[in-house]
Parts: structure tokens; sequence; C-alpha cells
């Protein structure tokens, strides 16, 4: 029996269920979105890594806290491996994936945030869901996946621990607007980051000036930054709101 790690959009966290999860595989695969080459690092020490660029991998902005390195954006957009008789495609995004994927078992891919486990046939496409920073309402997960000897797979999925992210009990009643008044619109929030993060004001200066905690910041204008055209509406949807 052989056992694989799935994760992705580790977004800068790793947590220690995460690393507990991985002792004992094989092999790891990240479906992108670092954020941070520490967190590969950290990775490669537990067994080797096999991981494809997230949209956050390979840009840097003045705005945004968290930069990457070099390290990450040389990771390949979308990778073709095969281990232990199974073969893999790898991609960030789903919308990314070829038409014909008939020579593979397994289709992995990221970047939603949102767990899941479809198959087409004996085919597998599998989304690990985010094991690091929680995005409100969205579970934090990962899978692992047992390999037989005879090529035969089976997927778990793991439901995370969350108490290790500092903007995970974050809900839209509690959200507050400008002067710390008490603001259930989180869309209202969402328009004045944006306008916020086109002036090129600092994630903290931000934060402070809406009310709202340092990761909410960061995370709204890594989403505008990163999708050019979304709309308030289109950073709530990738949020899971």
């Amino acid at each position: 029996m052989h056992k694989i790690g799935i994760i992705s959009d580790t977004h800068g966290l790793l947590r220690p269920e995460v690393i507990n999860a991985l002792e004992d595989c094989e092999a790891i695969l990240h479906g992108g979105d670092f954020d941070t080459e520490k967190i590969l690092e950290a990775l490669e020490k537990i067994a080797p890594v096999y991981a494809v660029r997230g949209n956050n991998d390979d840009w840097v902005e003045e705005s945004v806290s968290s930069h990457s390195s070099e390290q990450l954006r040389s990771l390949p957009e979308t990778l073709s491996i095969e281990l232990y008789g199974v073969r893999f495609f790898m991609v960030h995004n789903r919308k990314m994936i070829p038409k014909d994927t008939s020579d593979f078992d397994i289709i992995i891919y990221g970047h939603s945030h949102m767990y899941e486990e479809k198959y087409a046939g004996q085919q597998l496409w599998l989304n690990p869901g985010s094991c690091g920073q929680k995005r409100f309402l969205l579970p934090v997960t990962m899978a692992l996946l047992e390999i037989t000897e005879d090529g035969s797979f089976q997927v778990k999925r793991i439901d995370l621990d969350n108490s290790h992210n500092s903007n995970g009990g974050i809900k839209m009643s509690k959200v507050s607007g400008r002067k710390g008044k008490q603001s259930p619109d989180i869309k209202y929030i969402i328009e004045q980051v944006m306008k916020d993060t086109e002036k090129k004001n600092p994630v903290k200066k931000i934060a402070e000036r809406h009310a709202i905690n340092q990761e909410l910041a960061e995370q709204i204008c890594r989403l505008y930054l990163t999708h050019p055209g979304v709309d308030a509406e289109g950073i709530m949807r990738k949020m899971g709101l």
C-alpha cells in the first residue's frame, strides 16, 4: 500500500494537523498557491513534493504583504506524473484542464478552496480544497490517496481543525464598517478595500481604515489583484459567500 498526500491552497499557512496527516506519506501533491517558499521547503522535509504554480505564486505587489519567490514562479503551470502505477495530471485552475484527459487516472486541481471528488468512469477528478487560510464558511480540507500494488486506489477526505487560523471565525455579522459601526454588508467593505487597493495602500492601513483584520484585507486585495475585472460580487463568490 502506498499513501500520497494531496493538498492545495496553503496560502502561507502549514497547519500542525496537516503535517501530522502527511508524516507517513511517500509523496505529496500540491495544487498551487503556496504564497511563500517556506511552505514548499517544509513539505519537502516530509516527502518528495510534486507541485504546480498557483495564481498567487507568480505575482508581487507592494500593497500585499506576502511575496512570492523565484522558486515558486519556476513551478510549472501543469504537471503530468506517474506514481506507483497511477497517472496524474495536475493544474491549479480547473479551467486550464485540457479537453482530452484520457491518458490520466486522476486529475488534481485547486483554486476554488472547495473540496470536490468526482468520478468519470474509472477516472477521478479531485480538488482537495484548502488546508491553509480558511475562507469564511468554506471547510478546511485535504485528501489522502491510498494505492495498492495492482494500481487500484481509494481517496479519503480529511476535514481539519480550524483553530489555527486567526480569521476562521469571521462571519458577516461580525464585520465592522468604518468608524466601528456594525455592518452586515460585506459587499460594501469589499468595494472600499478594492478602491484602497487601486491606490496601492498597504494592507495594514486598509485593515485599520475599515476596522477589519489584516487577513481579511489581504484576502480581498489578493483576489482583486489576481482576477482582473472582478467586481465585489465576484470576490464574494470566490470567498464562498
